[in-house]
């Protein structure tokens, strides 16, 4: 099957390509050709294979001309006019583009179709002009790399979008503006080598309110009750729903143990039986946010290298002889779809699933927020199953192309059906319950592997109401309520989409730059920010509330939008922000008390090379020990984080090969080899006295337990009141 593909597709190639042949604007002379530059190289190489000798495909390698990095480059005089200069080390890539624009008849310029696309397309065509004016240059733009978009996008040149471009001037502008002003107040009052950004600072806010509502929650007890009830040779589970009329309230193991009192000897009967049809319709295909987060959910991927992959199979893989890109554009806010691809999806269908295939194609509404520049995230071939392509793809390739190919396909099908039947049983004035749900009508579910619903429903004993049951044994059951959840990189981005922070474009980069500054660590896929994270943040909440404001990061947002709409001008949107924000700064600067090396701390722990007491610092990458005779003595190490409970050596932070994933093992290694991958915390177990750890479980959620595998203490609100009548010791 897969080779009957690879053919039919190459056929088709082989046509377009002469179509593309036909369809050239420009005319060509003998030694001349048309130049096509892209961003990147794997791009370019796809690209290449779909246009005839006459094309010159080159790549960019993304931005070629920006603002300098080593000062702030915007005339605040002259309505904030950027100062751009050629990227360090990109000059011999751009001598080369206009080296190859002055032997080309024309120059097509195919960045993104986004802001960024637009302005680097923007600058080439400046930077081209500059060294030969005779040169035509028009602008391409496509959402899929496959031959028809490259064919329909050749034939159909256009120009810059200078709206687009100014958009992005202004965002970049704002950040400058924001980041070159707030970055050398922290280096002055905290520490060198910081950053504040107008986005990453909001995200950062929003991070370190939700550590505060984690530490702030009291875990309660409280108990559930299940029974094992048997009716003939039949036996069946089932929970307590209801004690004496009401919602059982079973704060501890007396009030469990009251109600079996009362109930051990009763008779049972099945006192109602429900049943309950629902209707599950699908999902609309992927915007960039959703793609994020399902594959967080599902596979385990951070925004960054979902990013990553996706931007592999949008710029083309190698499919057997050929070579396409098996995804349209990977960042977009919009779950439109062509019709072109609703006609090639529901053929499909029809084909394949023809009972599950709408009278008419499923229409999804796009959100308030949407820019509706792209599609929504889709296959560019139905042909290409994630069958079909498994043995070219890559494992991440192939998992991240098959929730695409899953979503995009199971959108345009017909509904699912479930029936769930619940059955109560009576037993005095309890009411025990047991539910089952089974799938009536397969619909959308028929093309989910990967994105299959895990739950699949618990069968329930074919019974009718009068029945008299036993019950067997009891089974009460400890829990704790679980606080608020820490953010995860799918949290994150699906809280900055609804408050309408950032894009599609920024999602993964914001995460990325947060971890990058040490402002937050990632434990167990969880967001936690550092005791600098937190410095920062209080202190621009403090003195730049309104900076790192949410609906004023947001209304930003939504003033670059009017920006590329045309409805407003770039400076004047500029001015207003920056004038009282120089102000603050500027009075926050002369004001704010210094907290310069408020981080460090005197610590027992002595060099060993010198003598001198050791130093626990703030680095790069979190906090470490110095030597106070620093420089005479450069000794560093890792901070210990407990006693190792074998042979009473310090436990510290180590990361394994490769991957780099954290774990916590005993300074006296390979001697003693004790390691444990949970964190410890700074107190031992009232129980035992061996050290605490955070820890994680579907039971119990993450909670401080004992590292003694033989110890069962777990913390519950009385522990905690017991903590802090003693000062937390």
């Amino acid at each position: 099957m897969a080779v009957k593909t690879e053919k039919k597709v190459q056929r088709n190639k082989t046509v377009e390509k002469d179509s593309i042949e036909k369809k050239r604007s420009p005319k060509k002379t003998k030694d001349k050709k048309i130049l096509v530059i892209v961003e990147s190289p794997a791009k370019a190489k796809t690209i290449e294979k779909y246009l005839g000798p006459s094309y010159v495909v080159k790549a960019s390698m993304g931005h070629l001309i920006d603002l300098p990095k080593s000062r702030m480059a915007i005339d605040v005089d002259h309505d904030f006019e950027p100062e751009y200069i050629t990227v360090r080390g990109r000059a011999k890539i751009l001598k080369e583009l206009q080296g190859d624009a002055k032997k080309a008849d024309t120059v097509l310029l195919a960045s993104d179709n986004d802001r960024e696309g637009e302005a680097i397309a923007y600058h080439l065509r400046n930077a081209i002009t500059a060294k030969n004016e005779r040169v035509p240059i028009q602008r391409i733009s496509f959402n899929e790399i496959t031959p028809v978009a490259i064919k329909d996008a050749v034939a159909n040149p256009s120009t810059i979008d200078e709206s687009k471009v100014n958009a992005q001037k202004a965002r970049r502008v704002l950040d400058r503006l924001v980041g070159y002003n707030l970055s050398p107040l922290l280096w002055k009052k905290v520490k060198n080598g910081l950053s504040a950004g107008r986005v990453q600072s909001v995200a950062l806010r929003l991070i370190c309110e939700r550590e505060k509502e984690v530490e702030s929650f009291i875990p309660e007890e409280y108990w559930t009750l299940e029974a094992d009830f048997k009716v003939g040779k039949s036996a069946f589970t089932a929970q307590l729903v209801s004690w004496q009329g009401n919602k059982p309230e079973l704060k501890n193991e007396d009030a469990v143990t009251v109600i079996i009192d009362k109930i051990i000897n009763a008779d049972c009967f099945v006192s109602d039986i429900r049943e309950t049809d629902k209707t599950i319709r699908p999902k609309p295909p992927f915007t960039t946010s959703q793609l994020q987060q399902t594959a967080a959910n599902r596979l385990g991927f951070t925004s960054k290298k979902t990013m990553q992959v996706a931007q592999q199979l949008y710029e083309g893989v190698n499919i057997g002889n050929s070579r396409v890109g098996l995804i349209t554009y990977m960042r977009t806010d919009s779950v439109r779809i062509s019709q072109v691809a609703l006609d090639e999806v529901r053929s499909w269908i029809g084909e394949h699933f023809s009972q599950d295939l709408p009278e008419k194609a499923v229409e999804y509404t796009l959100g308030k927020k949407a820019q509706d520049a792209h599609e929504a995230i889709r296959p560019t071939y139905m042909g290409y199953t994630p069958e079909e392509v498994k043995e070219y793809l890559t494992r991440d390739q192939l998992r991240l192309y098959t929730i695409i190919w899953e979503r995009f396909v199971s959108s345009q099908m017909n509904p699912a059906k479930t029936k769930t039947i619940s059955i109560d049983i009576q037993a005095g004035e309890a009411i025990f319950r047991i539910a089952g749900t089974r799938i009536i009508k397969k619909g959308f579910y028929r093309v989910m592997k990967l994105l299959a619903n895990e739950n699949k429903g618990s069968p329930v004993p074919s019974l009718k109401i009068g029945d008299k049951v036993k019950v067997d044994k009891f089974y009460p059951e400890q829990h704790f309520t679980q606080g608020p959840a820490r953010y995860t990189d799918a949290s994150i981005v699906k809280t900055l989409e609804e408050k309408g922070i950032g894009r599609p474009s920024t999602y993964a980069p914001i995460i990325s730059v947060l971890l990058d500054r040490y402002y937050v660590t990632r434990s167990n896929k969880q967001l936690v920010p550092t005791l600098l994270g937190r410095m920062i943040c209080d202190m621009l909440v403090e003195y730049f509330p309104h900076v790192v404001d949410v609906g004023f990061t947001a209304s930003m947002e939504t003033k670059l939008d009017e920006v590329e709409e045309s409805q407003l001008r770039w400076p004047d949107m500029i001015r207003n922000f920056y004038h009282p924000f120089k102000e603050q700064v500027d009075e926050v600067g002369k004001t704010l008390e210094s907290f310069k090396g408020t981080l460090d701390e005197v610590t027992d722990h002595i060099c060993e090379k010198c003598g001198k007491p050791m130093v626990k610092k703030l680095g790069r990458y979190g906090f470490f020990l110095a030597c106070s005779g620093f420089p005479e003595c450069r000794n560093t190490k890792s901070v210990p984080l407990a006693k190792c409970p074998r042979c009473g050596g310090d436990i510290v932070a180590r990361k394994t090969r490769g991957r780099g994933k954290e774990f916590y093992g005993c300074t006296n290694y390979p001697a003693c080899d004790f390691i444990t991958h949970f964190k410890p915390i700074n107190q031992n177990c009232p129980k035992c006295g061996q050290f605490m750890v955070e820890k994680y479980d579907k039971k119990n959620g993450y909670h401080k337990a004992c590292i003694n595998p033989d110890c069962d203490y777990l913390h519950s609100s009385e522990d905690f009141d017991k903590e802090e009548s003693d000062g937390g010791k």
